[in-house]
């Protein structure tokens, strides 16, 4: 595509630096527009960059290209923290240069994002491996009321040669994504794919927040979490221009560590559920000395049942306190967190907890009585010591986890 065109029988204004540009081909026309234009784009393309000399042209060649297949006006925004001519290159071809006051990946999308004005708002990288000139199949699903958000599969569509270590290919992403799914019902199968188009309408209901690499995720976590259409189509993934900026371990961790902290009933409630049946069940079978395939249970594995039972319950408390103050993007749907947060008052947890204590320490002291009335002779009883103080351990921890769970919640 040349910089300058003709359209309709009409010269187009060449991209350099004029306030609006006229593009397009045989197949469309579209409108470039510049910042101060006063017609409202139907497109924003937002890509953030970092030292992107090498492929930000090649990546602005292929919007344009995809703006004239769709015909519509359009706008390309560049959230750019570079020091190399990146910047100077996207504004010679008449993108919009942002330069956002903090850095991140994320934080560069979010601060893009206010300065939008397009209906509909597609993002993809700057380093040549998503091919913008894929973008029409994805707004059409959106534009059509197909989708709220459109995202292109990478892992679906084709992965050219060199252009994803087989550690992503065939570990990483497929993990994370599973993750996500299963955490968030996403339903996708390329959780981090970078090219994607959403309806202004949606991108508004989201509440993004994260700065970093994490952003990805978040985006589907909150469109998941909200009930929004996520659809997806197979694009082409290529080798990159310049040289990378993911770290594997540390960016991976932290899309891990961000889907498990903002689904709490995952991270806490269900294990911690878990945990303390698990444990009850052992000591139940201990005490009342059940044997199992022959084996009877002694005052060892009461021990460990005990411990389960304490750990698991002071977890599922940990699931119910990082519902209430962390305002998660996903909130545990299991029954005990439920009802823990939306039921239960400082009053219900703090007399339940003073009555299992007092339990606990009435049935300590029959056997204390037992003890000192036989002169010391008869030593207690192992098994009922291990009851009695998990009761009063677990009565005092449910009084100050309601006390405390009453202090966040205000």
């Amino acid at each position: 595509m040349t910089a300058e065109q003709t359209i309709g029988g009409v010269d187009g204004a060449a991209i350099n630096g004029d306030r609006t540009a006229v593009i397009g081909d045989d197949s469309g026309e579209a409108l470039l527009l510049q910042e101060d234009s006063k017609q409202t784009p139907t497109l924003s393309v937002v890509m953030p960059t970092l030292n992107e000399e090498e492929g930000i042209a090649e990546c602005i060649e292929r919007i344009k290209s995809a703006l004239g297949t769709l015909g519509v006006p359009g706008e390309i925004i560049v959230s750019d923290s570079s020091t190399d001519r990146t910047p100077e290159i996207a504004r010679e071809m008449g993108a919009i240069v942002v330069e956002p006051d903090a850095p991140g990946y994320g934080y560069a999308y979010r601060y893009a994002f206010e300065r939008t004005r397009g209906e509909y708002i597609a993002i993809g990288d700057a380093d040549t491996t998503y091919d913008f000139e894929e973008l029409p199949k994805l707004y059409e699903l959106v534009a059509n009321g197909d989708a709220d958000m459109a995202m292109g599969s990478r892992l679906e569509g084709e992965i050219k040669k060199g252009a994803m270590p087989p550690l992503h290919q065939h570990i990483g992403n497929p993990l994370l994504t599973k993750f996500l799914n299963v955490f968030y019902g996403a339903g996708v199968s390329d959780a981090h794919s970078g090219m994607r188009v959403i309806s202004r309408g949606a991108l508004e209901e989201l509440d993004l927040k994260t700065d970093g690499m994490e952003f990805a995720s978040e985006m589907i976590m909150d469109a998941g979490a909200r009930d929004l259409t996520i659809e997806e189509l197979p694009i082409t993934y290529h080798p990159r221009e310049g040289e990378a900026t993911l770290d594997s371990f540390r960016d991976g961790w932290r899309h891990v560590k961000f889907m498990l902290v903002n689904a709490p009933g995952y991270l806490f409630s269900v294990p911690g559920f878990l945990l303390s049946v698990f444990g009850a069940f052992v000591m139940a079978l201990a005490y009342f000395s059940v044997p199992i395939n022959g084996i009877t249970l002694g005052v060892h594995s009461m021990i460990a049942g005990s411990l389960f039972t304490i750990v698991g319950t002071q977890v599922v408390s940990l699931g119910a306190f990082a519902t209430v103050a962390g305002n998660p993007i996903r909130a545990p749907e299991d029954p005990v967190t439920e009802y823990l947060t939306q039921n239960v008052q400082l009053e219900h947890g703090a007399t339940f907890g003073l009555c299992l204590f007092g339990v606990g320490a009435g049935f300590a002291g029959v056997m204390v009585i037992r003890w000192v009335t036989s002169d010391f002779t008869q030593l207690p009883f192992l098994m009922g010591d291990v009851v009695a103080l998990t009761a009063m351990v677990l009565g005092l921890q449910i009084v100050f986890s309601s006390f405390f769970l009453s202090a966040i919640a205000e």
